[in-house]
């Protein structure tokens, strides 16, 4: 038994065929957006490129860009389609490619579903890029005098700034790392030389950050050296004070910023599927309405269209045998050119 068969007079099908026809434009329409937004994520990813610590991510947008061009071509060429079944003599030349092509719509949903996917699973892997890459610039921001890392500075002040964040999981990040460059360091103070000394690297170590982890929504101002001296600050309490910093680190700023971009787009991409796996199924109800109808020279008789020829169940089945036929098949072959490679000339003596 065919898997949804319909009857079709031929007004259905020629509101069928005008209604994919729209279908198919708007899926271009939606081709287009999915293109725009791999686009726009891809150029929001090459901003904070360096904090990032691979190109791993990089996946998710050029997907996303993938699949709107394919999205673009597809439904432009189905839409052909369509516009042609209208007119009997113009839909026979694409009869044999319909077949193809409805198989490549599937495997063309499949790809779409797994992106979607992708873009809400892509979480963890971002996490991690996020942390290393953060971390790795971070020990760079003193590099202002080094070919290659004068930017970092700039970058890591410009993103705490605009993400209102500090360090990688948090202030206290920066306490483990000298952000100081040696140039703007007194190394005849025996303050500096302490420190320095102090320190098994030899670093120069505070317990201070950099001015853009500084909060300008407090009322006050900025304690940005000396953070854990309370004696140092007049009615300071590192413990108990509401720190006038961002309490928040870069890592999970962005980790947000990112993870939520990346899910919207992936409910997008989820109706874009829902939308082409309606316009895949109005197509191959086109193309088996149209197929069977009994008489090709008297358009206006009845025809039916289904899914599937036989049900789901019997329609598995037969794919798995032929699937086995030809596997079969080609280990006949194997089996076969393997004799005849065995084989060895006979060598015929005469005494």
């Amino acid at each position: 038994m065919a898997l949804l068969k319909i009857k079709f007079s031929q007004k259905k099908r020629v509101k069928l065929a005008q209604g994919l026809w729209l279908m198919n434009w708007f899926s271009v329409f939606a081709g287009i957006i999915v293109f725009s937004l791999g686009l726009f994520l891809k150029i929001e990813l090459r901003k904070r490129s360096e904090v990032m610590d691979n190109s791993e991510s990089h996946f998710v947008p050029n997907s996303l860009i993938l699949m709107g061009i394919l999205s673009c071509a597809f439904n432009g060429f189905a839409g052909k389609i369509c516009y042609d079944s209208l007119d009997p003599a113009k839909f026979v030349k694409w009869k044999p490619l319909l077949k193809p092509y409805l198989a490549l719509c599937f495997l063309f949903n499949i790809l779409i579903f797994f992106v979607a996917l992708i873009c809400f699973l892509m979480r963890g892997s971002l996490e991690s890029t996020l942390a290393q890459g953060l971390k790795n610039g971070m020990k760079f921001y003193r590099d202002t005098d080094t070919p290659g890392r004068c930017f970092m500075k700039k970058t890591i002040d410009m993103l705490q700034i605009e993400f209102k964040c500090c360090g990688n999981n948090g202030f206290k990040d920066w306490f483990e790392i000298q952000w100081i460059s040696n140039r703007y360091l007194d190394f005849s103070s025996k303050e500096v030389k302490d420190r320095i000394k102090s320190n098994v690297d030899g670093r120069y170590l505070v317990d201070g950050v950099p001015f853009s982890c500084c909060n300008p929504n407090s009322p006050r101002p900025c304690i940005q050296y000396q953070i854990t001296n309370n004696s140092a600050h007049y009615s300071y309490d590192y413990q108990t004070e509401e720190l006038n910093l961002w309490r928040r680190g870069c890592r999970e700023a962005l980790l947000y910023y990112y993870s939520s971009m990346m899910s919207s787009m992936g409910a997008v991409v989820l109706l874009v599927w829902l939308f082409e796996i309606s316009v895949m199924v109005g197509l191959r109800l086109l193309h088996t309405s149209l197929e069977s109808i009994a008489n090709p020279e008297d358009p206006e008789c009845e025809s039916e269209g289904w899914i599937l020829e036989n049900s789901l169940k019997d329609s598995l089945k037969s794919a798995l045998e032929s699937l086995k036929k030809i596997s079969k098949f080609n280990q006949v072959e194997a089996d076969a050119e393997g004799e005849e490679g065995g084989k060895t000339p006979a060598v015929t003596t005469v005494s």
